[in-house]
């Protein structure tokens, strides 16, 4: 006999449509094949749905069984189709009526005792559920996960019997409602807060500039001057995470398998935080069968990138892409995977080797060649897309044992919030949301200067010797330091505080 039932794969973040077909031949040897571009996880279904019929009451069938998982050019992995290969099995012996399955979407991996384990993806499966019109019965630990998509029946089973009674038409299995929006209309919690932080007023205030135009930043400081402690908390001054954005980030931590259990939304913006050993790979993302890296499970929110120059060439490289596009293409043989990869970047290294030249309490130990050498590690055209470059001195005896209470997050995420709202009413239509967004022709329009303006950009330009692309990295901190001020004109006070912003670029 002959059954079908409708379940579905990943690849990327995008879920596509499977049927997975099961023939159960009426005479011949026994055997079970699995056709259809199986990884090893896929064909390994064979024995775990064999124990779960067999330990949960069921018969698995002794003749010769075929299991095809249509489209068969597109390649299948992880272990979401042992469910519905089992209720497959059931239909095809009768036990199910096939007309009941045509209306459902199923996935869900199975113990030996017949008990469903949750998988990854489910959000996205539950968008295709939507788009196709199927309701989705799925294990029971994604039933929150799935629900955040509404217009979609979510079901969810712990066990294969609960399954097999429900399409029967003799038991019930417990629905998810959708309810994610007002999940996060309150600003998400943060455990680190700027009052913390003794002392670097000026490391603050840059941060929150980066903050207030997504601009990507590069703390330069000693070692223990707390560039890692302002970076922590660099996510809670950023504007909350819209439905939108806590919808798409979900997605790609889902399908990486990352969220973490009864979770149905990330209500904050996450910090990512990779060690400088990292493959190219593993940050952008990639393998035989395309998953996402550190920059796409930072999306909208931050990428920490602590002692740069310490991280491989190849790897700081791979960045200019996302940087640019606010995407990363990851290319294979039969297809192409795009995954989103909006992210603010935020890097961290010592002036030197040692660590501590330009510090007054140690002695640097570097020649000019050595540090040279050292800040070369890091491409010209990477720093070309960091905008602020801050400098972070050792905290002085009494910063650290003051007892001033110092601003803390909500303060400053305020002003940025507020900073924001006038940057999108500038760029409405302009598919921008913020300040470090802007391209050449949105420099020339939003960015103009004044007569005083002009003239001190232009000393700066002599005396510091900035190249072509820190003028235009200088326009762009000059607006948002404007909209920080409630200004609408650059006037010479914020051109200046944005000069001092750009210390790489100033001959060594």
């Amino acid at each position: 006999m002959l059954s079908r039932i409708r379940s579905a794969s990943l690849y990327g973040i995008e879920a596509h449509p499977i049927d997975v077909e099961v023939d159960i031949a009426g005479r011949g040897l026994p055997h079970f094949y699995i056709v259809g571009l199986p990884d090893a996880s896929v064909k390994e279904s064979r024995d775990r749905v064999r124990a779960a019929l067999k330990n949960t009451g069921f018969n698995f069938p002794l003749r010769p069984v075929t299991i095809n998982l249509a489209p068969a050019d597109l390649k299948k992995e992880g272990s979401s189709f042992d469910l519905p290969i089992a209720v497959g099995l059931t239909a095809a012996e009768g036990l199910v009526e096939e007309a009941r399955l045509a209306d459902y979407l199923v996935m869900g991996e199975l113990s030996l005792d017949g008990k469903i384990k949750p998988v990854k993806g489910a959000l996205s499966v539950a968008m295709l559920a939507r788009k196709t019109g199927a309701a989705l019965i799925l294990p029971v630990e994604n039933g929150p996960e799935a629900s955040v998509v509404s217009g979609v029946t979510v079901l969810g089973a712990s066990s294969l019997p609960e399954v097999i009674e429900f399409l029967r038409g003799t038991g019930e299995l417990r629905e998810f409602r959708a309810d994610g929006e007002p999940s996060i209309a309150k600003i998400g919690r943060y455990d680190e807060d700027f009052s913390d932080v003794k002392g670097q007023e000026h490391a603050k205030r840059a941060l929150e500039v980066a903050a207030s135009g997504g601009h990507n930043a590069l703390m330069i400081g000693p070692p223990g001057a707390g560039k890692t402690m302002l970076s922590k908390r660099l996510p809670g001054i950023l504007p909350p995470i819209t439905f939108e954005e806590a919808l798409e980030t979900t997605r790609v931590h889902s399908v990486a398998g990352l969220l973490k259990d009864g979770k149905a939304l990330l209500d904050t913006r996450p910090f990512r935080t990779p060690h400088h050993t990292i493959s190219d790979v593993a940050l952008v993302g990639g393998g035989q069968f395309p998953h996402p890296g550190e920059v796409s499970l930072a999306h909208n929110g931050v990428l920490f990138l602590d002692e740069l120059p310490e991280f491989k060439r190849s790897v700081l490289e791979v960045l200019r892409q996302p940087l640019e596009n606010g995407e990363v293409t990851v290319s294979r043989a039969q297809a192409s995977v795009t995954f989103p990869a909006r992210f603010m970047l935020v890097s961290a290294m010592n002036p030197c080797p040692c660590g501590y030249l330009g510090d007054d309490r140690h002695q640097c130990s570097c020649t000019s060649g050595a540090v040279m050498r050292y800040r070369a590690r890091v491409s010209g055209p990477l720093l070309d897309r960091i905008d602020i470059h801050i400098e972070v001195p050792a905290v002085a005896y009494k910063d650290l044992s003051s007892d001033h209470p110092c601003e803390g997050t909500a303060e400053i995420r305020e002003r940025v919030m507020e900073a924001r709202r006038r940057q999108l009413d500038r760029f409405h239509g302009e598919n921008l949301y913020a300040n470090g967004q802007m391209k050449t022709r949105h420099i020339k329009k939003f960015c103009r200067l004044n007569g005083p303006a002009q003239s001190l950009m232009e000393t700066a330009v002599q005396k510091l010797a900035l190249s072509a692309r820190a003028y235009t990295r200088v326009l762009k901190l000059s607006r948002t330091i404007a909209d920080m001020d409630g200004q609408e004109d650059i006037g010479p006070q914020h051109l200046s505080e944005a000069i001092q912003y750009r210390s790489l670029d100033r001959v060594l």
